[in-house]
């Protein structure tokens, strides 16, 4: 019976802080989001502007975010990384909506397409694109972690978990069992 009321806690914990730690965490989840279109003088679209509120997640921010990054790390202007970025997620566009069958792309993959084409729109070496996407990637996946243990750590204070409900939260993201933010993993 325990375990029983142990599984609902937890899962119930889990719903609690999806909602809290997807809003701040996904925000900055992948150095490589999807392509949010916007209005542009041509009328064609153009993803990471940040106009238009940014599209359905807010990718817009996110967008203009890495670009600063990554202009930062590879030493080119911000507006040249925003171009080429555009020019890839432009060139590399889903052409189907995907579905519950669709399998997610290898992100090793996909960031690998990425290093590579940046590095010849911006005529840096590719493997400082590359350095520079895995850091992007590492300290926005630390940022994430900081989140959920400040999350964790309130409602284990506020006496919403437990401390072992908490640990098994953290565990099951640790392992990909769980995906706070509710995307595909």
């Amino acid at each position: 019976m325990a375990s029983k009321k142990t599984a609902v806690a937890v899962a119930a914990g889990v719903l609690a802080l999806g909602a809290g730690v997807g809003i701040a965490g996904i925000a900055s989840a992948d150095p490589t989001p999807t392509p949010t279109p916007s209005a542009s003088a041509s009328g064609a679209p153009t993803p990471g502007t940040g106009e238009a509120g940014g599209g359905r997640h807010g990718h817009g921010f996110r967008d203009a975010e890495l670009a600063a990054e990554l202009a930062g790390k590879l030493g080119v202007s911000e507006d040249k990384v925003t171009e080429a970025l555009r020019a890839y997620w432009e060139d590399n566009r889903p052409t189907a909506k995907p579905d519950d069958k669709t399998t997610p792309p290898d992100p090793a993959e996909r960031d690998a397409a990425l290093a590579k084409a940046l590095a010849e729109k911006l005529g840096v070496d590719e493997a400082k694109v590359t350095t520079a996407l895995q850091e992007i990637r590492t300290a926005r996946q630390a940022e994430r972690a900081a989140a959920l243990k400040s999350r964790l750590d309130a409602a284990v204070t506020d006496g919403t978990l437990t401390q072992a409900e908490a640990d098994a939260v953290t565990k099951a993201v640790e392992k990909g069992v769980i995906n706070p933010g509710g995307g595909p993993r």
